[in-house]
């Protein structure tokens, strides 16, 4: 696998949504890369047969037809564990008592320096054709853990508001402080473009979605728009939360520690905004942008990456000097609210030893239909086909724990709160987290993963026969290698993230689209069951498929003698992030000695190796007692990543492989502690502290793999 730009910002990445660069491949066939038709074992074929897309489409109809706002739907919660139970697995919900906070009232005004002036609506249209749009009870247009405060002033575009923007603006000179910001979706988390804005003295942040990020499926390009057709409806708003995730997830109130009531709270304001933010569409941002075009500096000369989007009749000016202003009133409601967590177990013959899979309940509107539900779906479905399996007498050698978050749009609250409920007995158990998220937002399969199960994954991928285009004689591997065949490296986003960081093995999967492919209204009213079964996956076709393959993945994860993790692929993926690092120290002009972190990693590989040698040497020998023992080494190992304390700045996150990134709260950074020592605090000496403590995890790591 080659990894490119890892150490500053990927793509721009959004809540739950794996986010891919458009590689859309022109020629019509897929060159198969696997044998057809796949074979599978007798206990295989069960679960393969077990899917059925009529009955997953009635699990998202269910899901998508109700209000299910964190802390808002208890029967829906309840709901998902009686139909786990249903199928065999011993179901409860857990519950949390967290700070949120909820919709009250928004409003913006557009005010001309000649006097009049504009209001948007700052809501989506009702759709006759799409039900759920017009539900009397659908949700507002607003920020999850945003500011309540009005704000009036000036406002200034800031492009995607990274940091590297508003450090560009500060050097065209621009003045920012009391202003308010104008940011376009992409590129960082929501919650980092109002910190920046915050940051530096602005007092306000609106944020647009822009349709030049929407490949060839515009309306500007001759594609009709949603309902009529595939391209983003004008109105589309994202919705999502604003809380500063690259600092730390979970309820803002309880860092570290699980929320109950009675527990200890602290300031929330550490990792949530301080100044009220709206969210926007592109319809409406239009007049605010158009009425900037000719002040200040046109978006060509500020020559950053995605500053310039494609909305008619606007030049993305940075607008200082327009006389233009904006008035805008953001008001929530903040609580204390429970939220419900639903868990199902099968225990397995081996109590030391459990594989997790999660998929959140939550979102921000009515629908969901691909966030979170085509995931949410698919669980019942595996839960169904485990069921049938089960039948047959068999049982898991591995304890399976299903999980269906709440709260995880919010930050990632129902996971993170459970993981520091249960963090004891996780360290001593946890084998591997796999999270399905957004199932299906499109037809192209997207894994990322930690190195240790890229081989599992991979192999995996070749027994699923995968609907493409029209094809029905592909594997997943054909359709994943065709379109690009990266395993993607984990940063944060989704409910994987609080595992990953207390060095449990960590997998997340699903499909989106691409530059071809239907837009998907990401966080919108249109995420809905109509635009799924339109546009998303007509006859859920690939909602069976990625199933199937979580399921797979899962069975063979608790079922095959030696556990399929692989420690030793690590080492491939260590000495390419090295390469990227040498990369930025030579572009940061420091002086860092890095012959600490070869040394470590030379001798990782070394124990490895020992332990791939041990492990075969058992295999062939049969011998029971020594696979357990190997087992336990693998389940175990990436544990040393996270054994140094947190990084710099934001002690959540203890993995020092692999993070988010501090200005993209999603997208990864690899050898985080030193790369960010180095690109954000300009630190040389804390780069060379974090050189050793990086190279101790590697270290510890490779010591519990020696033999």
């Amino acid at each position: 696998m080659k990894v490119t730009l890892l150490l500053v910002a990927a793509i721009g990445a959004q809540a739950c949504q794996r986010e891919r660069a458009f590689q859309h491949h022109p020629h019509k066939h897929v060159k198969r890369q696997s044998i057809f038709p796949p074979a599978l074992t007798p206990d295989e074929e069960i679960l393969i047969n077990s899917f059925d897309s009529t009955s997953i489409s009635e699990w998202s109809y269910y899901y998508t037809h109700g209000d299910h706002v964190a802390g808002r739907n208890e029967t829906m919660a309840q709901w998902t564990a009686d139909k786990w139970s249903e199928y065999g697995f011993t179901s409860r919900l857990d519950e949390y008592y967290v700070f949120l906070n909820y919709p009250v009232s928004n409003s913006l005004v557009l005010n001309y320096a000649n006097g009049s002036t504009y209001t948007p609506s700052l809501q989506e249209d009702v759709l006759e054709e799409d039900p759920t749009t017009s539900y009397p009870n659908r949700i507002p247009t607003f920020h999850g853990y945003s500011f309540t405060g009005n704000a009036s002033a000036e406002y200034i575009y800031v492009g995607i508001g990274q940091k590297v923007d508003f450090d560009r603006l500060k050097a065209l000179g621009v003045e920012l402080e009391g202003k308010i910001a104008l940011a376009k979706y992409g590129g960082a988390f929501r919650g980092l473009k109002v910190k920046n804005a915050q940051d530096n003295g602005m007092i306000g942040t609106v944020i647009f979605t822009d349709p030049g990020d929407d490949g060839n499926m515009t309306e500007a390009k001759g594609v009709a728009a949603y309902p009529d057709g595939p391209a983003r409806n004008p109105s589309t708003v994202q919705r999502g939360s604003v809380e500063f995730l690259s600092t730390y997830p979970g309820d803002p109130t309880t860092p570290g520690y699980v929320s109950k009531e009675g527990s200890p709270r602290a300031d929330p304001s550490y990792v949530t905004p301080q100044i009220p933010s709206l969210p926007i569409s592109w319809i409406e941002a239009q007049p605010l942008l158009q009425a900037l075009n000719g002040f200040g500096t046109n978006g060509t000369e500020v020559n950053r990456t995605n500053w310039v989007g494609a909305i008619p009749g606007v030049d993305y000016f940075t607008g200082e000097g327009s006389g233009a202003t904006l008035s805008m009133s953001n008001v929530m409601e903040d609580a204390y609210a429970t939220i419900w967590d639903t868990v199902g177990v099968i225990n397995g013959t081996n109590e030391d030893e459990v594989v997790i899979v999660g998929n959140h309940r939550d979102a921000w509107i009515i629908g969901g239909a691909a966030d979170p539900n085509s995931g949410s779906a698919v669980l019942i479905e595996l839960a169904k086909a485990f069921s049938a399996l089960a039948e047959t007498g068999w049982k898991p050698k591995r304890t399976i724990i299903l999980c269906s978050w709440d709260a995880e749009e919010y930050g990632l609250v129902g996971s993170t709160e459970w993981m520091e409920e249960y963090i004891p007995w996780l360290k001593n158990a946890a084998v591997s987290y796999l999270n399905i998220d957004v199932a299906v937002s499109g037809p192209i399969p997207d894994v990322s993963s930690t190195p240790d199960l890229h081989a599992i994954a991979t192999s995996i991928m070749k027994k699923i026969v995968y609907p493409y285009r029209g094809a029905t004689n592909l594997t997943m591997y054909d359709v994943w290698t065709h379109e690009g065949g990266e395993v993607g490296v984990l940063g944060s986003g989704s409910d994987y993230t609080a595992f990953l960081h207390r060095g449990i093995a960590a997998i997340d999967m699903g499909a989106g689209g691409g530059p071809n492919d239907p837009v998907y209204p990401y966080h919108s009213n249109y995420d809905s069951y109509h635009w799924m079964t339109e546009f998303g996956d007509p006859g859920f076709v690939t909602h069976k498929a990625i199933g199937q393959y979580l399921t797979l993945l899962l069975y063979h994860m608790v079922s095959d003698d030696v556990l399929p993790l692989e420690p030793a692929d690590y080492v491939e993926e260590l000495g390419i992030y090295f390469e990227a690092l040498e990369e930025e120290i030579a572009a940061s002009n420091y002086s860092i000695d890095l012959s600490e972190l070869t040394a470590a990693i030379s001798t990782f590989e070394t124990y490895a190796q020992q332990f791939v040698d041990l492990r075969a040497q058992a295999v062939e020998a049969g011998d029971s007692d020594l696979i357990t023992v190997q087992n336990h080494k693998a389940r175990d190992f990436s544990r040393g990543f996270t054994s140094q304390g947190g990084l710099p700045t934001r002690e959540f996150y203890q993995h020092l492989i692999f993070a988010p990134g501090r200005d993209t709260g999603y997208a990864p950074v690899t050898y985080p502690a030193i790369t960010e020592s180095i690109t954000f605090d300009a630190d040389p000496q804390l780069a060379q502290e974090w050189v050793g403590k990086t190279s101790q995890a590697i270290l510890v790591a490779a010591n519990i793999l020696k033999t």
